[in-house]
C-alpha cells in the first residue's frame, strides 16, 4: 500500500530576515502553512508579525531567506503571488461614504470581474450583511465593518488570505462575529494566516499555532502539541465561578443582531 501524497504547503518560509536601520526585526523565520488551514502567528507587539505578513504580501522585501505562496516566490514572482492572495490589515479599509454594497461593487470592478453586482450580493449574503448592504458604512458597528472588510478581501476568491490582527479594538460580541467569519473561510478551503496577540483567539481558531518572539519562531504545532511541552496538569477540585465572558453574554444576550443590520 503506497503512502499518501502530502500536498505542498500553501505558504513556505525559510530563514526570513529583516532589519530596519540597526533594529533586527526578523532573525531567521521558518514556517509552513498547509492548504485550507488556519495558522495563527502569535506574538506580542513588536514581535515581527506584521513584517512577516508584509513580506508575504509582496509589500516589503526581505533582507535574507525565502518565502513562497502557492509555489510562487514572493520576490521573483510577485505578480503571481498578488493574484493569489488578499490582505486584511489591522484597520478597516472601507469607504464610509459608500454603502456596504457599493464598496463591494467597487472592489469587483477594480478586479475586472464580469458581474460586480452579483459578486457583491453573494458576499453580502455570505457575511450576513444583506439587510445592511444599502446603508452607508459610517452607520455600521465595528463587527459589521470588519466583516465587510474581510468580504472585500474575498472579491475574486483568493486562495490565501492574510488577516493581520483582525479583531484589534473590537468588543467581545464583534470579536466572536469575526471569529465565525474566519472559521467559515477555512471551511470553504481558503488558507488563512492570522496574526494575533490574543491567546484566546489563537486557541479558538487555529489549526496550528506558531509563537513568534523577538523575530524568531520559538515553537510551532497544534494546541495539543504545545500543551504537551509543559508538565502534565495536576487535578484539583474548585468551585467554578462564571467567567466575565459568561456574565457579559448572560446580561446582554448572544452576539445580538448578527446578520440583522445592527448599528
Amino acid at each position: 500500500m503506497s503512502a499518501p501524497v502530502l500536498a505542498p504547503p500553501a505558504i513556505s518560509i525559510r530563514g526570513l530576515r529583516k532589519s530596519f536601520a540597526d533594529h533586527q526585526v526578523l532573525r531567521g523565520v521558518d514556517l509552513d502553512v498547509a492548504p485550507g488551514s488556519i495558522t495563527a502567528l502569535l506574538g506580542s507587539n513588536g514581535a515581527g508579525k506584521t513584517t512577516v505578513v508584509r513580506i508575504l504580501a509582496t509589500l516589503l522585501r526581505a533582507d535574507a531567506g525565502s518565502a513562497e505562496v502557492l509555489g510562487h516566490d514572493v520576490t521573483t514572482a510577485a505578480g503571481q503571488v498578488r493574484e493569489s492572495i488578499s490582505l486584511t490589515g489591522q484597520f478597516t479599509a472601507v469607504d464610509d461614504i459608500l454603502s456596504g454594497r457599493e464598496n463591494l461593487v467597487l472592489m469587483a470592478k477594480l478586479r475586472h470581474l464580469p458581474d460586480p453586482g452579483a459578486v457583491a450580493d453573494d458576499l453580502l449574503s455570505r457575511f450576513s450583511l444583506t439587510e445592511a448592504g444599502g446603508r452607508k458604512v459610517s452607520t455600521f458597528s465595528g463587527g459589521m465593518r470588519r466583516r465587510l472588510d474581510i468580504a472585500m478581501s474575498l472579491v475574486g476568491d483568493p486562495a490565501v488570505i492574510f488577516l493581520d490582527e483582525p479583531t484589534t479594538g473590537l468588543d467581545p460580541a464583534a470579536r466572536i462575529e469575526v471569529w465565525s467569519t474566519i472559521e467559515d473561510l477555512a471551511g470553504r478551503g481558503t488558507t488563512v494566516l492570522l496574526t494575533t496577540q490574543y491567546l484566546q483567539e489563537a486557541e479558538q481558531l487555529a489549526d496550528r499555532i506558531a509563537i513568534l518572539h523577538e523575530g524568531s519562531i520559538l515553537v510551532e504545532g497544534t494546541l495539543a502539541e504545545l500543551r504537551a511541552l509543559l508538565p502534565p496538569a495536576t487535578v484539583t477540585y474548585v468551585e467554578k465561578q462564571p467567567s466575565l465572558e459568561e456574565i457579559f453574554f448572560a446580561l446582554t444576550g448572544r452576539p445580538a443582531g448578527h446578520g440583522k443590520g445592527e448599528s
